[in-house]
This record gives C-alpha cells, structure tokens and sequence, in this order.
C-alpha cells in the first residue's frame, strides 16, 4: 500500500505559490457539518489541522463513516468532474483549521497554467487512486468478519 500523496507538498514550489494565492483559511467547529452528499461541489480544501470524517448516508438518520482526512489532505475532488456534485457528505470530527479553495478560480488557474492543471489533475487521480485502494480494503475486512459471523 502506497503512502497518501498530499496535495501541497506534491506540487512544485511555484505552482503551490499560485494555488495557495487562491486559498483562504477558514475553519469548522467540531461536528460541523461541512457538505452534505448530492450537494454542489463549487469549493475544496486543503486540511491544516484536525480530522473530518467522509461518509454516506445509508438510511433516512444513518450515515456510515467510509474515509478520515487529516492535516495535508485533499478534502473535495468532486469539484474537478461533472456533474459538480458532492458524492459523500464530510463532517468535522474535531476543531478543524483548512485553507479552502473557490473551485471556478482554481479552474481558471489551471486554463492559465496548463502544467500546474496537469499536476493538479494527477494529484487529485493519485489521492483517489489510493483512497480507492483503502475503500478496498476496509470492504475486505468487512467481508471477512461477516463470514467468520463477527459482524
């Protein structure tokens, strides 16, 4: 299993000098709600500190918790691909600090510096890739205890 790649830290020097021009810094109490599935998907952050919880809701009041993000992490790709909606919903599991990020401006950025939208593009492909990759296992290990009776 590879090692999460953090956005930030991936990129060059003068590419994340341009990015982050466009970041702001904001932050989410614990518990707070930061989007809900289904909803548009017109921002992205970047996670300073504290832990947010990716999950989907599996009835009408249950929601089950299907990734936890932390300092340096990618919180949003869906902002990237049509239809521009958010697929899970994400909750702050603790006081959360983030640099967030206007998805139309980033867009823009990335029409005005082709490399940077490359670098950005296999970023985002590599955190989903890996974050796939850990969906995987944890439905393994699910499946696995479901057959031993455990669950």
């Amino acid at each position: 299993m590879t090692k999460a790649t953090k956005l930030l830290t991936a990129l060059p020097p003068p590419q994340r000098q341009r990015l982050m021009a466009l970041g702001r810094e904001v932050s989410f109490a614990e518990d707070a709600r930061i989007f809900e599935s289904g909803g548009t998907a017109d921002r992205f952050w970047v996670i300073r500190s504290g832990a947010v919880s990716l999950d989907q809701r599996v009835t009408s009041v249950r929601r089950v918790t299907v990734a936890s993000l932390g300092s340096g992490d990618l919180l949003g790709w869906s902002w990237l691909f049509p239809p521009y909606r958010w697929d899970f919903g994400a909750e702050a599991f603790s006081p959360v600090r983030a640099d967030e990020f206007d998805a139309q401006a980033v867009l823009g950025l990335c029409e005005e510096d082709p490399r940077l939208g490359f670098l950005l593009v296999r970023l985002v492909a590599e955190i989903l890739a890996h974050r796939l990759e850990m969906t995987r296992g944890q439905l393994m290990e699910q499946y696995a205890m479901h057959r031993r009776g455990v669950l």
